[in-house]
């Protein structure tokens, strides 16, 4: 039981330390994935595309936590919105203030402001 606490705790500072320390205005970086297939409602709502870090959460989860379950691998197929995620489907699966923090301050994930070359965009 001890070392479910413990990862529990060690969980929890993580993504602590994510909420405080390493979120804010960014660009996309190698593996990073630009979510932007409802721009058209996310510029209606004042927010920026959304910039999903992929290598972040892969060097710290293994493939099979987020695909197929959660992710279907296919640009297009997943038909993310707000409203699904503060259901708890797709990435409130975790972000739901237990495993990680709630999808409640927009600009953690609505931060791309780049329009870099290489960064690869899921627009439909």
């Amino acid at each position: 039981m001890k070392r479910v606490s413990f990862w529990i705790l060690l969980v929890a500072c993580m993504a602590i330390f994510v909420g405080l320390f390493a979120t804010g205005v960014s660009q996309a970086e190698y593996g990073d994935v630009v979510l932007n297939s409802k721009s058209s409602s996310m510029k209606k709502a004042g927010v920026k595309p959304v910039m999903f870090p992929h290598w972040f959460h892969r060097i710290r989860f293994k493939c099979k936590v987020c695909h197929e379950d959660i992710f279907i691998i296919k640009k297009g197929a997943n038909d993310i919105n707000m409203s699904k995620i503060m259901r708890g489907e797709y990435c409130g699966k975790c972000h739901n203030g237990l495993i990680a923090w709630e999808p409640l301050y927009c600009d953690r994930c609505h931060s791309y402001t780049g329009n870099k070359p290489n960064a690869p965009t899921n627009e439909n």
